[in-house]
């Protein structure tokens, strides 16, 4: 039985005193509420935040995720944070290729690469973003693209260390514009992700393989995206910042479990 997920994104977004204050909620409401046994709840808040976050979390079931890290193991790369350095502060998970970070930083398949080896060195759960913009959906490209994101990036690595990867599928065209995929389009293209892993890995890991959705999951569409057989979870975003819809959204990851 895969392990459903459910990681919020807060992106650049919260003072240090509004953080403390969500992380406080979602974990008061999760105590209230109970965490589904079979779902992992993952904050994923900006760097700054990151050992607050941890401090907060130490007792409770909640990870820590960091947004982005660097491909570099260390030395003069001003602004960068290394995997290592996310790892001595105990954090666990880490996005690597996030739509945004392509598009505004321009991060190649090459760079991705190299980001999911430094966190596997570290130890670091990536969760590996793959996804086509709206241009690519219209021409019926969309397949092609998600199979050559990840024949490019995360296909080259060991069958050992694809294991220990998520994939989080995230329709462009449908972040941040209150777009959702439907639930079936969102299970054609897991299923097809599914299919491509167990070409290339083998049945077993294909069926291991936790694949998250990233797209506008909100507390009102999360029931039913997750009702889908091939879909374990989501990558979620704005829907992220209010404790109240995470913690609805984790509730509705453990009733698909």
């Amino acid at each position: 039985m895969r392990t459903k997920i459910v990681a919020g994104n807060w992106k650049m977004n919260k003072t240090f005193e509004e953080a403390e204050d969500l992380i406080t909620d979602i974990i008061e409401l999760l105590d209230e509420q109970g965490k589904p046994e079979h779902v992992d709840a993952i904050l994923c808040p900006p760097y700054v935040f990151l050992e607050m976050a941890g401090d907060i979390t130490a007792d409770y079931p909640v990870f820590i995720g960091a947004q982005n890290v660097s491909q570099y193991e260390s030395g003069a790369y001003t602004g960068e944070i290394s995997a290592a350095m996310l790892r001595s502060m105990h954090i666990d998970f880490c996005i690597i290729g996030h739509s945004e970070r392509r598009k505004y930083f321009h991060e190649s398949d090459e760079m991705l690469l190299d980001k999911v080896k430094m966190a596997h060195k570290e130890n670091l759960v990536p969760i590996f973003c793959c996804g086509e913009v709206l241009q690519d959906r219209e021409v019926s490209r969309h397949f092609e693209v998600v199979k050559q994101q990840l024949e490019n990036t995360v296909f080259k690595l060991s069958a050992e260390d694809f294991n220990t990867l998520i994939i989080a599928y995230e329709p462009v065209w449908a972040i941040g514009t209150g777009i959702t995929a439907t639930p079936e389009q969102a299970q054609e293209m897991h299923f097809f992700i599914r299919d491509l892993i167990a070409r290339k890995f083998g049945a077993e890991a294909a069926a291991e393989k936790t694949i998250l959705y990233g797209g506008s999951c909100n507390g009102k569409n999360a029931t039913e995206l997750f009702a889908m057989p091939d879909v374990d979870g989501g990558l979620i975003g704005g829907a992220s910042l209010t404790a109240e819809e995470f913690v609805q959204i984790v509730h509705a990851a453990g009733a698909g479990a």
